[in-house]
């Protein structure tokens, strides 16, 4: 039965499940759109070390004239990538992942990356799987490439990891408003294990301030870098806390993120923003972000 299904896999519309010889092919893929695909990037690049086992999830092809031209990332987020000009071998693929999805089922809990292959593949699916949550079919991509336009803050750092209990209240904050619903799932949950995470690695960054609730302060402002990789960084979770927006704590804190970044990460800093939030787009260019393409997220 198992074998069965692999071959069905394997075969679904063209498309194949790829394995660990498959990933110098697919991280080529990647580089045709190093923005655009951070975030599968970002996995396989943990893969090429460890296998495609410890990357989360599993990793589709599509072939045109035996060689890899598109691939999509099925893990907790699904991310494919079609990075060609061809309207023909584009349609070609998102029917091969999307046939594949389908015979998986649905897994994840958002599709995500560049608008045309998201909102395609979503096409593909909405009849066969359960309703999404919701849509956002335009998130400027934006990058900055260069100094911050804007005078960084001072005050902006990276956190520390024994600010645990300080940094996690401003993340599930974030995330609440963002997507509508609370993250936290106890002490060793997934959301509290990559928050963890990110503040281990250096790639959590916060303005504390001194505060009458709290011996250690309060976080006014916060950011991740939530993927780095093929020498991009992608900032996600930019977050002020309500009671002092307005005071442009958004401008300088990212112009703070941005310098670091660049300094000792990647030399390109991206991030994606709903093209509703004017606030934060306006902070964004600001600091001299531009936009470069378009993402969308179906959210279930």
């Amino acid at each position: 039965m198992v074998q069965r299904r692999a071959a069905l896999l394997d075969n679904r519309a063209g498309g194949r499940v790829l394995t660990d010889i498959d990933l110098e092919g697919a991280l080529a893929v990647c580089a045709r759109d190093a923005v655009g695909s951070v975030l599968a990037t970002a996995r396989l690049e943990q893969a090429v070390g460890r296998g495609l086992r410890a990357a989360g999830g599993s990793l589709w092809g599509f072939e045109q004239d035996g060689e890899l031209v598109a691939i999509c990332f099925a893990g907790a987020n699904m991310v494919p990538l079609v990075p060609v000009d061809d309207s023909r071998t584009v349609s070609r693929a998102l029917d091969a992942f999307a046939g594949l999805a389908r015979l998986q089922g649905r897994r994840c809990s958002s599709i995500v990356g560049p608008a045309d292959a998201v909102l395609g593949m979503w096409s593909r699916l909405r009849q066969f799987w359960p309703a999404a949550r919701e849509v956002r079919d335009d998130q400027p991509s934006m990058v900055i490439d260069h100094a911050p336009l804007v005078t960084p803050d001072p005050a902006v750092r990276r956190s520390n990891p024994d600010e645990f209990d300080i940094v996690l209240p401003a993340c599930v904050r974030m995330f609440t408003e963002e997507v509508g619903y609370s993250p936290v799932s106890g002490p060793g949950g997934p959301y509290e294990t990559r928050v963890r995470n990110l503040m281990t690695q250096g790639r959590s960054f916060v303005r504390v301030e001194e505060s009458a609730r709290r011996s250690r302060g309060d976080v006014v402002f916060k950011a991740e870098l939530g993927a780095v990789a093929g020498g991009v960084a992608q900032v996600q979770g930019v977050w002020v806390s309500p009671d002092r927006r307005g005071e442009r704590l958004s401008e300088s804190g990212m112009a703070a993120v941005v310098q670091a970044t660049r300094t000792e990460v990647a030399p390109l800093v991206s991030l994606y923003v709903n093209n509703y939030n004017a606030r934060a787009l306006a902070a964004y260019r600001a600091v001299g972000f531009r936009q470069v393409g378009t993402y969308a997220t179906v959210l279930f």
